[in-house]
């Protein structure tokens, strides 16, 4: 088994209505690789860093069992930087600050044993970047999944969908479902983007779960009730990272699977929104995370 997670690695500063974060360390490739480290032992990291990014968290990576040298450290440049605050609801929210530095110059060179993957996710990067690591692969992976956003589909909608083309799972939510397909209701949605190539689609719906869509099933997955959402930056990557690493640790990318895929991605969601960033995925526990897996299966399990 091989993952590679290709996406960013960053600074974020975050206002919620429970206090300020300060600046500490983002990026979606962190999320979904930190996330991904609890199914499996090995993920390999690609991404682009500035001289400012802490050696400690490069450390960290490793002692997760997630491998760096896919990490280019740019000497002298500034690692990307987001600042962003919270609504009251939790589910919008304003950028305040973005500040790309050296991911604007990001050109992946994949190392060679990253050209293997069997297990590959394209986290939210520009369209043309992601086409860029398709074809540096020695050979096609067993799964690829991609995320996006509407900032691309407004301004690189054509280079999207060459990248839909040559992939396996597309992981939107639910506005960007329809942007994407041009139809409001998700089933549409859904038949829409697969005529654009993916074999299935995510839609991720925040507090209200996410549906799994495959051309002829539908599988729906709640999300769980939290006393409190900290902090929602970074869930759907650590979802996407629960997702692939799930899949990645039982070599089952049947549909049936999928679905359980789904539910440990949802328990890495609601993980990270307990605390700051990524201070609590960080550190999930074995023990924790069957507890989690246990309360989502009694959330949805009933006898008729």
């Amino acid at each position: 088994m091989s993952l590679v997670i290709v996406g960013t690695v960053a600074f974020d500063e975050l206002i919620t209505p429970f206090g300020k974060s300060g600046k500490i360390v983002g990026g979606s490739a962190t999320y979904a690789s930190l996330s991904a480290s609890n199914f499996v032992g090995e993920t390999k990291i690609v991404s682009i860093v500035g001289e400012d990014f802490p050696e400690e968290q490069l450390q960290k990576f490793k002692e997760k069992g997630i491998k760096t040298e896919g990490i280019e450290i740019v000497k002298e440049g500034k690692t990307f930087f987001w600042k962003g605050e919270y609504h009251n609801d939790m589910n919008s929210r304003d950028t305040l600050d973005t500040q790309l530095n050296v991911l604007a110059d990001f050109n992946p060179a994949l190392p060679e044993d990253c050209k293997e993957a069997e297990f590959l996710m394209l986290g939210n990067l520009t369209p043309a970047v992601q086409m860029s690591v398709l074809k540096q692969m020695n050979k096609r992976p067993k799964l690829v999944i991609l995320d996006t956003m509407n900032f691309w589909m407004d301004i690189a909608m054509a280079e999207l969908k060459e990248v839909l083309k040559e992939i396996d799972v597309l992981t939107i939510n639910d506005e960007e479902a329809r942007q994407l397909s041009g139809e409001y209701s998700l089933v549409k949605a859904a038949a829409k983007i697969f005529e654009m190539g993916p074999k299935y689609l995510i839609i991720k719906k925040g507090e209200h779960g996410a549906l799994l869509f495959s051309k002829d099933e539908v599988f729906f997955a709640p999300a769980l009730p939290l006393e409190e959402v900290f902090d929602p930056t970074g869930a759907g990557d650590s979802f996407a990272g629960g997702f692939i690493g799930y899949l990645a640790k039982t070599r089952d990318i049947s549909f049936d699977n999928m679905k359980r895929a789904v539910i440990n991605g949802s328990a890495m969601a609601s993980f990270c929104v307990e605390k700051f960033g990524i201070q609590r995925i960080e550190g999930i526990q074995d023990a924790e995370l069957k507890e989690r897996l246990r309360q989502f299966i009694s959330l949805s399990q009933f006898d008729m």
